[in-house]
């Protein structure tokens, strides 16, 4: 697999990831896995001395189906395929546009269709035991804690995902309305309610906690750490982790409280539309999977309760 170094080689990949991040408003993750799957291709298919550049506009839609094909062989998931295939699909119709190829090799390669996998969901029991430990820990006057349990309150509140929730501002919260503005991916904005416990928790922490770590070089980041500079996504997925531990509760990860929040919505009879919208899903298709989730629920308790099951 190619290091950073052969991806920033390639002026055609420069080109391609500001395409990704300006005009696609893709995120950083996913245009950092798109480079990496076409510098992967290009290794594929190079020949000897051959750069990554004229690799790619060479390949034809055989090279590709050899790639995907070579890949598969070696075990690699569904999920993993589709990724890569959809990255070059991508980057040979911005090619096709840009006059870099001529037709886009990859317009009738086929599209993996990524493995149904059910998402993990925590159950309202152990999700109350996680936010009153995330409150209690505050009993220490520890002004991070109280950030952990305004951090924890907030994700299962709004389902945002930690990534949105570490780039709000504290002028993106509305405590009166309870309403918090977040910026998803590409860049769209789309606004989220919150109920009184994380608005409790948020109160506590902008007012009493978040003061004392502020610094004169701190930005008007929501979330902060000890230092007073913007918490990152391994800190508060670290506190989920801390959290669940504390709570003797099985371990999860911070997105699996975005996929509670879908399914307990759903299960207590909120339409999908309305899911939709909180979650910033730009397909409907993504907030259906969540039905599916909560139908084995439905069936499970059937089961265990209908007399006749």
């Amino acid at each position: 697999m190619p290091g950073t170094d052969a991806i920033a080689a390639s002026d055609l990949l420069a080109r391609f990831e500001r395409y990704l991040l300006h005009q696609r408003g893709l995120s950083a993750n996913t245009v950092r896995a798109y480079l990496g799957d076409l510098s992967h291709l290009a290794h594929f298919c190079a020949g000897d001395d051959e750069g990554i550049d004229s690799v790619l506009c060479r390949i034809e839609l055989a090279d590709l189906r050899s790639w995907l094909a070579a890949m598969s062989q070696e075990g690699l998931s569904r999920t993993t395929l589709a990724r890569r295939g959809a990255a070059a699909r991508t980057f040979y119709a911005w090619a096709e546009t840009t006059q870099v190829v001529a037709a886009s090799p990859a317009a009738r390669l086929a599209s993996a269709r990524p493995a149904s996998v059910m998402p993990d969901v925590v159950s309202g029991a152990d999700i109350e035991r996680l936010l009153d430990v995330a409150r209690t820990r505050c009993d220490d006057n520890d002004p991070l804690h109280v950030r952990d349990w305004a951090a924890a309150e907030l994700l299962y509140a709004t389902g945002m995902r930690v990534g949105e929730l570490v780039s709000a501002n504290v002028d993106s919260v509305d405590l009166d309305s309870r309403m918090i503005r977040v910026i998803g991916k590409g860049n769209k904005e789309r606004v989220v309610p919150f109920g009184v416990p994380a608005a409790r928790a948020l109160q506590t922490w902008i007012d009493q906690a978040r003061p004392k770590l502020v610094t004169p070089h701190t930005d008007g980041a929501l979330m902060l750490g000890r230092r007073g500079k913007r918490a990152d996504q391994r800190q508060l997925r670290d506190v989920i982790h801390t959290l669940c531990a504390a709570a003797g509760i099985p371990d999860v990860a911070p997105h699996a409280l975005r996929h509670s929040v879908a399914t307990h919505l759903l299960t207590e009879g909120s339409d999908l539309r309305s899911v939709q919208e909180v979650l910033g899903h730009a397909s409907l298709n993504t907030t259906q999977r969540y039905t599916h989730v909560s139908a084995e629920r439905l069936r499970a308790a059937y089961q265990l309760a209908h007399p006749r099951a």
